[in-house]
């Protein structure tokens, strides 16, 4: 069974969104350690860029892979009927 647009939006969205709070806690601990320091305003917003760019990945990357397994099971169900 393939993976419907809409669930590897969801799926996308989902992980990305856990990455978005993963992200922003860390920015905060991390950035001082290097001399850099940023207000939250201004974290808010480097996260919501990253977070589109990430969700446009993980989307893009999920439909190619299940694009990829559904022709790899037909390839394998015309195998199967040729046999029979």
């Amino acid at each position: 069974m393939t993976q419907t647009r809409l669930g590897s939006l969801y799926e996308a969205v989902i992980n990305v969104v856990i990455g978005f709070g993963v992200n922003f806690t860390a920015n905060f601990l991390i950035f001082p350690l290097f001399g850099m320091h940023i207000s939250p305003g201004a974290n808010f917003l480097m996260g919501l860029i990253y977070t589109a760019i990430s969700i446009t990945r993980s989307y893009v990357i999920r439909r190619w892979f299940n694009a990829r397994l559904q022709a790899a099971a037909q390839r394998l169900a015309a195998m199967s009927g040729d046999q029979a």
